[in-house]
């Protein structure tokens, strides 16, 4: 069987976590349906050109042709794909806006004819897409928060699902969706009136590098340095937009120092790229009394968000909805203490293993951040908790029932 993959959005120079997901997913395609034998087809610095012939290997069923598209130079963002025979990568350098227009206006090319003629396709996100009508369509929905939430999104952003990529009129072609969460799931039926059965819940994994870190292990200090994070904080991970609630959990913060003289090692660390809606409050929020020990450091790079989580004293997610929420496991498999919104898809994620909290209400932030901090055995509860629940989720697992879906493709009536 000859499966496509889309993987445009691993083109980005910073990968967000639709591209975290995107990437495990393949990465533990590829692992669980390697054959294991021979030599890989690919040098270390190949081409597109060099990407042609038979993938796959023998006693094994199924090829995976990798799509992307970049009009920039080549990046290193499928080396990965060199140990794997059973991967094809198909990367063309067409300028995106071209191409996008293109899919959208003309719906062509067909991106299953592309490269090269598949079975089924998979695209791990919404994006601009056009296939053949006997080719099978599998896309992820990773949350409607588009829908539920306008106000939280530019005109700009609310015009490109709406009216370009048209994530309704993907949902209606799609073969088969996998949503990343019982949440998701209901929007896609509530909001899109999508049939249920065409609907499959497979939930995110967590990696094996986001586990605890022994205290003496150079690369914690190392990265405490480069980022210049203080001894003791709060964490927030993630894009600092207004959907995550940012501003209060800005103001339980101020409200938590000033009612508690004795928590001021306490500081609060921002990570993340900064939206622009979100400068003007945290500059703000930068002239307050407390505003020095409030850090939003940008940007993390993948390889170091381990050892940041292994460095906080607590994580705090107050987000007002979320299709699956990555962080939160994140943060639990290493060891930290989790303070999480008790909406959307966050109590599937987190189970009993986290301090609920209603997001609107700062209050309930301000008291929780305190009994954390003040109170070890609760701290010490909430880490045997998370690290628990973490256990319960694995992207093999994800990446195995994926494959299910992919090989069992078949149109259900909406």
């Amino acid at each position: 069987m000859r499966i496509g993959i889309d993987a445009r959005c691993l083109e980005e120079e910073k990968i967000s976590g639709v591209g975290e997901y995107a990437l495990e997913i393949i990465q533990n395609l590829l692992e669980g349906d390697s054959p294991r034998s021979g030599l890989p087809r690919l040098s270390p610095h190949w081409s597109l050109d060099e990407a042609g012939g038979e993938a796959g290997g023998a006693g094994k069923e199924n090829q995976f042709i990798i799509f992307s598209n970049a009009h920039k130079a080549p990046n290193n963002s499928f080396s990965f794909l060199q140990k794997y025979p059973n991967a094809e990568l198909k990367r063309f350098r067409f300028p995106n806006k071209l191409l996008n227009l293109s899919l959208w206006y003309f719906n062509w090319p067909k991106l299953d004819k592309l490269i090269g003629g598949v079975d089924v396709f998979f695209a791990p996100n919404i994006s601009f897409l056009a296939v053949s009508k006997n080719c099978q369509l599998v896309i992820t929905f990773h949350d409607l928060s588009f829908e539920r939430y306008p106000d939280f999104f530019s005109l700009k952003t609310r015009l490109w699902h709406h009216w370009f990529v048209n994530p309704r009129k993907i949902a209606r072609r799609a073969d088969q969706i996998i949503a990343v969460s019982n949440s998701t799931k209901r929007d896609l039926a509530e909001i899109y009136g999508t049939n249920p059965k065409r609907i499959s819940v497979i939930r995110h994994g967590i990696s094996e590098n986001y586990k605890i870190i022994g205290r003496n292990d150079p690369k914690l200090l190392e990265t405490q340095k480069n980022y210049g994070l203080p001894y003791k904080f709060i964490l927030f991970l993630g894009n600092l937009e207004p959907r995550k609630n940012i501003s209060a959990l800005i103001e339980a913060y101020l409200r938590f120092r000033e009612n508690n003289p004795k928590m001021e090692k306490y500081k609060l660390v921002l990570c993340g790229n900064v939206g622009q809606s979100l400068r003007d409050i945290i500059k703000e929020a930068e002239k307050s009394k407390f505003g020095r020990d409030i850090a939003p450091i940008g940007y993390i790079d993948r390889e170091d968000k381990p050892y940041i989580y292994n460095l906080a004293s607590l994580f705090v997610y107050p987000s007002h909805f979320e299709g699956f929420g990555l962080p939160l496991l994140e943060a639990m498999a290493c060891g930290t203490p989790v303070i999480a919104s008790n909406n959307s898809s966050i109590p599937e994620v987190v189970g009993n293993a986290a301090v609920a909290v209603n997001p609107d209400r700062p209050g309930e932030l301000v008291e929780a951040m305190k009994s954390i901090l003040q109170d070890k055995k609760l701290r010490d509860k909430l880490r045997e908790k998370g690290l628990a629940q973490a256990q319960k989720f694995s992207w093999k697992k994800c990446a195995k029932e994926t494959l299910k879906i992919l090989a069992n493709s078949e149109r259900i009536n909406s």
